[in-house]
């Protein structure tokens, strides 16, 4: 294995809110992944090169080895299940919140209390499956992969479990918010094997990383 390091990230938030970070590994992305069509960027060190992939897959990439480390949301992590990966920092960037959302007017409290069966259209059902079942209340789950708030609008859920930053969106669609299930950050993710082989590549950034998510907090 070459002591090359691939780091897996997503655009967007992730992406923008890891640059300072890798900066203060002496890491700078040399291609903007808004610009640029490559879906490997390379960097100011030879050996270490960024993957953009969708933010779903990061889990997957470093549990696979095919990235040695990446940046994933605590959403994305406990859809994934985690499984083959380390999880040693939790970067405290890309933060927002799962919540539950309703469209207004409608009495979620006296749902839930009456017993009804919910439908709930979610992205994040393993999330949306223990919240619901640690308060015994009884759900049929809708998968959706986008426009989550379109659900309650034309009557294909009652409810939906999504990320919410600023809410924004949700006024903007006349719903509101009625439980907050738990904040999110994102958190650092390494393949394990690639932690013990490369550990002399790996552990100057995870120091940097960590000192740097110190100094912000």
């Amino acid at each position: 294995m070459s002591e090359h390091l691939t780091l897996a990230l997503s655009k967007g938030r992730i992406f923008e809110e890891t640059l300072p970070l890798l900066k203060a590994a002496g890491i700078e992305v040399t291609e903007d992944p808004e610009t640029s069509r490559k879906l490997i960027l390379p960097t100011n060190d030879p050996l270490v090169r960024v993957i953009i992939v969708r933010a779903s897959d990061v889990p997957t990439y470093v549990q696979y080895g095919a990235a040695d480390f990446g940046v994933a949301g605590k959403d994305v992590l406990l859809e994934h299940g985690g499984e083959g990966l380390y999880q040693p920092i939790d970067l405290k960037i890309a933060k927002c919140r799962m919540s539950v959302a309703v469209q207004e007017g409608f009495d979620y409290a006296s749902a839930v209390r009456q017993g009804a069966r919910l439908r709930v259209a979610t992205k994040y059902l393993n999330t949306a499956r223990e919240h619901f079942a640690a308060k015994g209340v009884h759900v049929d789950l809708i998968k959706l992969y986008g426009s989550m708030e379109l659900g309650p609008l034309v009557g294909l859920s009652d409810a939906i479990v999504d990320l919410v930053s600023t809410g924004s969106t949700l006024r903007a669609n006349h719903l509101v918010e009625v439980e907050h299930i738990m904040d999110i950050s994102s958190r650092l993710v390494v393949n394990q094997a690639a932690l013990k082989i490369k550990r002399a590549r790996l552990q100057p950034i995870l120091a940097a990383f960590e000192k740097a998510t110190q100094a912000m907090a």
